[in-house]
């Protein structure tokens, strides 16, 4: 009895120390985390350092500033929304399809993620510009998409889009298509399992997307510069404002970085909040 009291003992050790050695993590892992972890806030301790706090208020309040805020605000949002509208059926399509070419259709899908922001403003011009590929149809009927309000939402769609695909997609094949085959063999439509079942499964990752998607087209500058230049009020978008008057205002420059910088973090913590968390 005691020698199986003893060996029982053992294998509760042992499972224990199975069970940390899982759940744990290892000190030298939790060290490169710390160390990636001030190589992103360094810099902007960095930045911080540099503000003007005697004219903060000043120098982030100016007209041309808030009305590059006001005005990259509505345009995110705007892009957000479109994001929303084009990338949860492309996810729904590649997590749930099975059809040629389906990797290299992935491909184009994601290709936003690797070009240059500036690479896609050039893609955007040739297509919606006066001499684009689909710009001179607008042209005849009266609508200029380039150099105006519509061009920055596109092109901070353009960057955004990739983000709420992954994150869609990632949800749906995690969650697996047992719900809506059980579902389909209940005799739902396929519309009916797309709005009963599959939606509601992809909420977090559809919320996760939306905040990535916001987050990106907020600091979107490239392509927004090349496809709908610098009109103040009109598309001169926060970053395009930080970037002029990096070279005339330094001190501004680096006042309206750290506005940026709060409404990005702000929106991330109110809205990305890991489970279990409070």
């Amino acid at each position: 009895m005691t020698q199986a009291s003893g060996r029982a003992a053992v294998s509760l050790r042992g499972t224990a120390r199975d069970d940390t050695e899982v759940l744990g993590v290892p000190r030298w892992i939790v060290a490169i985390a710390a160390v990636g972890a001030l190589f992103i806030v360094l810099p902007i301790v960095g930045m911080t350092a540099r503000v003007d706090w005697a004219n903060f208020g000043a120098l982030v309040t100016s007209p041309s500033a808030i009305a590059a805020l006001l005005l990259s605000l509505r345009t995110a949002a705007a892009s957000t929304a479109l994001c929303l509208l084009l990338g949860v059926p492309m996810a729904v399509v590649l997590a749930r399809s099975q059809f040629r070419g389906q990797r290299l259709v992935r491909a184009f899908v994601l290709l936003p993620l690797v070009l240059p922001p500036v690479v896609g403003g050039i893609a955007l011009l040739s297509t919606f510009g006066r001499r684009g590929l689909l710009g001179q149809t607008f042209e005849v009927l009266g609508i200029q998409i380039a150099f105006s309000t519509t061009a920055v939402v596109l092109a901070q769609a353009f960057v955004a889009l990739p983000f709420l695909v992954l994150s869609v997609e990632a949800t749906l094949r995690a969650s697996g298509a047992r719900y809506e085959a059980v579902a389909a063999t209940l005799g739902a439509a396929p519309n009916t399992v797309f709005w009963r079942v599959t939606l509601p499964l992809v909420v977090p990752g559809l919320v996760s997307g939306a905040v990535l998607a916001f987050a990106r087209a907020l600091g979107e500058f490239g392509a927004t510069l090349t496809f709908a230049g610098s009109l103040e009020g009109v598309t001169r978008t926060l970053p395009l404002e930080i970037y002029l008057q990096r070279e005339t205002d330094p001190d501004a420059a680096v006042a309206l970085a750290l506005v940026l910088v709060v409404v990005a973090v702000v929106v991330m913590v109110a809205t990305h909040r890991p489970r279990g968390l409070s």
